[in-house]
């Protein structure tokens, strides 16, 4: 733990000082909490609250053309070789399933975390549950086979989570194959750069987004676990599609086939408008651009075969080899800077909660981590059959769609 000497010279240099103006008022236990926070967080993201500072550090977009996709027709005719050749790493041991499980269930109109959220109509159907119900439809087909599956959390709700799953038995997973680890937060600020406090022993934080699990895996010494059990390949995942297929074999076996260095489930686009992600290569590598970012030009493209050019949208479900993510472990990767709504506690200790974005939290995104690897499989799946992401209560991408999604694949709720 550092002293409050080292925590005043780490806040010094970047201008956060007023972080310690109610140290004295505080106890010991408010003092050693607010130590140990200044000593974890990176205070010098909050630079990138200077519009000059984030033109200097944001790099523009390169040369953006497309990557063809693996497509169902393909997938279908070697489904079986790729099936076997995904089903021997899993028997092998050498498959991990991460689930990115930091986020609250806040736009569902809950205070738990997301993975909480019950969708069921008749009976309870969480949607951890069903996460898991998927996993263990893999492990059986792997003839029982287990599939290590770590899960990261976030400081919000670490400790909810654990005790939910442990309430309910894990929902049939062995819990010895369950591993968790804590996202790593980032500091949230004004407009101006000035960190905001949430309590006067408490720093305002949010979590560092998606991008960041490998790094909180491995400061959690989860990399090591991943060594010891020969783990080779990791399929990382949100938390909100209740229907997506786990270390699917097949998905496996066909990156693993085609010796590249990641996948990706895609879903071919309902409009070249859908609000997805689009495979593409950028200056060569593998990339991501959203949608925001298509021009008409890129919207309007074509490829050999008439099709959209960018017409495979990613849903948050990736394959990457363990090896090919420890030499990208300590790349700088892009830090997106958000505006927010953000709690905090004004100079005369009131609580205040903004009903409009009163400054930034700062993200790293996986879409960065795709850019930093030399290959990637775009891998077409069924959108019917295994996407049904839960990001509102009602309307496009809810509760409600999600729920008929899961009808239609004859899953009871």
């Amino acid at each position: 733990m550092i002293t409050y000497e080292e925590a005043m010279a780490k806040l010094q240099q970047d201008g956060q000082e007023h972080v310690l103006a109610y140290y004295d008022e505080l106890d010991e236990a408010g003092k050693q909490h607010l130590l140990k926070q200044i000593e974890e967080l990176d205070f010098s993201v909050l630079a990138l609250a200077d519009p000059k500072v984030r033109r200097k550090t944001t790099a523009a977009r390169g040369k953006i053309t497309p990557l063809t996709a693996m497509e169902l027709p393909e997938i279908e005719e070697n489904k079986e070789h790729f099936k076997a050749t995904g089903l021997e790493a899993i028997r092998a041991g050498k498959v991990g399933a991460v689930l990115l499980a930091g986020g609250m269930g806040t736009r569902l109109g809950s205070d738990n975390p997301k993975c909480m959220y019950d969708i069921g109509i008749t009976h309870p159907v969480f949607i951890m549950q069903r996460l898991i119900e998927n996993t263990l439809d893999v492990v059986r087909e792997a003839d029982g086979h287990m599939i290590p599956f770590f899960i990261m959390t976030s400081k919000k709700n670490d400790a909810v989570t654990r005790e939910f799953l442990k309430e309910h038995d894990y929902f049939g997973y062995d819990p010895s194959f369950v591993y968790f680890f804590e996202q790593e937060m980032a500091p949230a600020c004004d407009y101006n750069g000035r960190v905001y406090m949430e309590e006067k022993d408490t720093i305002a934080t949010s979590p560092n987004g998606n991008g960041g699990w490998f790094t909180s895996m491995n400061r959690a010494g989860l990399v090591d676990t991943c060594h010891e059990l020969g783990i080779e390949y990791l399929n990382c995942f949100a938390v909100d599609n209740v229907l997506q297929r786990i270390a699917d074999p097949v998905f496996v076996g066909a990156m693993i086939e085609k010796k590249c260095a990641c996948a990706s489930k895609v879903v071919r686009k309902v409009s070249p408008d859908e609000k997805v992600g689009a495979m593409c290569l950028e200056d060569g590598k593998p990339s991501i651009i959203e949608y925001y970012d298509m021009t008409p030009e890129l919207k309007e493209e074509k490829n050999g075969k008439g099709d959209p050019a960018y017409n495979f949208g990613v849903i948050l479900n990736y394959l990457f080899s363990e090896k090919d993510l420890e030499k990208i472990m300590n790349e700088k990767l892009t830090v997106h800077v958000v505006e927010k709504k953000i709690p905090y506690l004004d100079p005369f200790g009131n609580h205040i909660k903004p009903e409009s974005p009163n400054g930034y939290k700062f993200e790293q995104l996986i879409l960065d981590m795709i850019h930093e690897m030399d290959s990637c499989l775009p891998f077409e799946v069924d959108r019917k059959r295994e996407f049904a992401p839960i990001k509102n209560r009602t309307g496009v991408d809810s509760v409600e769609s999600a729920r008929e999604l899961c009808k239609g694949c004859g899953i009871s709720l």
